[in-house]
């Protein structure tokens, strides 16, 4: 999942977009990413949650072997990012002590394992809901002026990229194990809801001066192993009814981001296609050299 998602995230860029110009190495100044779990850096160690990776084996294989609070033994798709794009360290977990000075000048990560488009899901599960980080980033840009002045500040906001992975905890760990969500809403009703808040966030990034933005759309949830241990049942491999709401979510997320395009002046969107090539791993995991892949 890793490299995967890496690189589709540097090559949908390198095609939409021109180097950055200026005295640098990287092909963009910043990295800015929101989300869950899938692309926490380590928020979710300060805050009073069950969500976190701060104990081994997290960050076994990590460059210091230790837990970095990152969901994950070592790199996540966004570190991998961050080094074909030519940086040479990674954007700090927003609420860390790390999250000063310079150190901003390469971007920032907000993002809160168990977070999601489903703000009240968020908030039971302690993480940063997407509304929050959004005033994260707000605050960051007011820190970033007066470290690299207004203009400078502006240009990298204008020129940075912009990650959003979200989506997997709001079913996972909410509508399929949640009665007062499930029993009422359908899992189209839920996905076109979450979609909705999507484009409401894309809107407000937007407004904040986003302009080039990747979203990556939901893998195949029924291969997870929570999937399919508690709603498996005897079904054997994934869970097929699970990942039949995935694939109608990426539809709905799809068409929102083709038409947030078109109204916004500017704007350019990529959505990362990762369930095709999860799921192909998952049933064919020879082609990829491995006699077993699981996307725990």
């Amino acid at each position: 999942m890793i490299n995967i998602g890496a690189l589709v995230v540097l090559f949908a860029f390198l095609f939409l977009s021109c180097a950055y110009a200026q005295d640098t190495t990287t092909l963009v100044p910043a990295i800015i990413t929101f989300g869950d779990s899938a692309v926490d850096v380590g928020n979710n160690d300060y805050l009073p949650t069950l969500f976190k990776a701060d104990y081994p084996p997290y960050g076994r294989d990590f460059a210091n072997h230790q837990p970095t609070g990152r969901f994950c033994n070592g790199k996540l798709a966004t570190d991998f990012t961050a080094d074909t794009l030519g940086f040479k360290t990674y954007a700090p977990a927003y609420l860390s002590p790390q999250a000063s000075g310079k150190n901003l000048l390469i971007g920032a990560n907000f993002a809160s394992a168990a977070s999601g488009y489903d703000e009240n899901a968020a908030t039971l599960n302690h993480a940063i809901p997407l509304s929050q980080q959004l005033s994260y980033f707000k605050e960051y840009q007011g820190k970033l002026a007066k470290v690299a002045g207004s203009k400078k500040a502006a240009s990298i906001i204008k020129d940075a990229l912009y990650v959003l992975s979200a989506g997997s905890s709001d079913f996972v760990q909410n509508y399929y194990v949640n009665p007062w969500i499930n029993k009422v809403y359908s899992p189209d009703q839920y996905s076109s809801y979450l979609v909705g808040e999507f484009s409401s966030f894309v809107k407000d990034l937007y407004g904040l001066g986003a302009r080039r933005l990747g979203v990556t759309s939901l893998p195949p949830l029924g291969c997870l192993p929570a999937a399919r241990t508690i709603f498996g049942f005897h079904e054997n491999g994934c869970v097929s009814r699970i990942n039949t709401d995935a694939q109608g979510f990426n539809k709905k997320l799809n068409s929102a981001a083709a038409s947030l395009q078109k109204q916004l002046p500017g704007l350019k969107i990529a959505i990362f296609d990762i369930y095709k090539p999860l799921y192909d791993l998952v049933q064919s995991p020879s082609k990829s050299g491995r006699q077993y892949f699981d996307l725990n």
